[in-house]
């Protein structure tokens, strides 16, 4: 573990620093969507559950239960189309996670050319004030948007699970 003066210049690949990863992910189409309000992750979302459900109303119609029961059938597929918004939602959750672990770490792991050469430098404390102001008040609610997003997703999924058992 290489441990470099916090007066000496920074030897983390400029494309590995906290802050970096912060401005690739905002410029990031796929995860800008939860940034500026919980309204606009919601638009996607909905897009994503309009496009999925033609192929689960497709799929749920395979079964010959669900054939013969119209509402029961679009209920399904409607419950189904869910899925892929909640893997959405769970990939940009990994990956504002990751960029906040890292921004609120005292220490950042990097590679200087590939897997087997991780390096660990300690952040000097004006890049830790910076990078923890960052996270406090640019990253933690976009996690925060992200996570009632999930809960909304999940809580629709299981209750309309159990509406389907219930019909």
């Amino acid at each position: 573990m290489a441990q470099v003066s916090p007066l000496s210049t920074c030897p983390v690949p400029v494309e590995q620093q906290p802050l970096e990863e912060y401005r690739q992910l905002l410029a990031s189409w796929f995860f800008a969507w939860p940034v500026q309000s919980s309204r606009s992750l919601l638009k996607p979302l909905a897009i994503s559950w309009l496009l999925a459900l033609p192929l689960c109303l497709l799929i749920a119609y395979g079964s010959w239960p669900l054939r013969h029961a119209p509402l029961r059938l679009v209920l399904a597929a409607a419950v189904a189309a869910v899925l892929p918004s909640l893997l959405l939602l769970t990939r940009q959750w990994l990956g504002w996670s990751y960029v906040n672990r890292r921004l609120t770490s005292e220490r950042v792991e990097y590679e200087e050319s590939g897997w087997y050469d991780g390096q660990v430098w300690e952040k000097p404390l004006s890049w830790r004030q910076q990078d923890l102001l960052v996270a406090r008040h640019e990253v933690r609610p976009v996690l925060e948007r992200l996570r009632q997003g999930l809960l909304l997703a999940a809580a629709v999924l299981l209750g309309g699970t159990g509406l389907c058992q219930a019909l």
